[in-house]
C-alpha cells in the first residue's frame, strides 16, 4: 500500500493593521492585498473589530511558513504590549 502525504507549498503571512484610534489589529492570511480589501471594505468578510475604524492601514507583515507557524506567530504577537508591537514596527 502506497502512502501519498500531501505538503502544500502555500506561504502563509502575518499581518497588522493601524485603525484610525490607533489600535493595532493582527491577523493571517495567504493573500494580504485581498484579506486587507476585505478589512477596508467592511464587507461581511471583514474582521468585526475592524468595521467602522476606517481609515485602515497596513503597517507591518512578515512571511512564517505554513499555517501553523502563522497561528502560532500571531497568538505570540496578540500576547504582547503595545509598546512592544510598536517595536516590531
Amino acid at each position: 500500500m502506497e502512502v501519498v502525504v500531501l505538503v502544500s507549498d502555500t506561504k502563509w503571512y502575518l499581518y497588522m493593521i493601524e485603525c484610525a484610534n490607533g489600535h493595532l489589529y493582527t491577523g493571517v492570511t495567504i493573500d494580504i492585498v485581498r484579506r486587507f480589501g476585505e478589512h477596508e471594505s467592511g464587507g461581511p468578510k471583514a474582521a468585526k473589530y475592524l468595521r467602522g475604524k476606517g481609515p485602515l492601514k497596513l503597517v507591518y507583515q512578515e512571511e512564517v511558513g505554513d499555517r501553523s507557524s502563522a497561528l502560532k506567530r500571531e497568538l505570540e504577537i496578540k500576547s504582547w504590549s503595545r509598546k512592544k508591537k510598536l517595536a516590531l514596527l
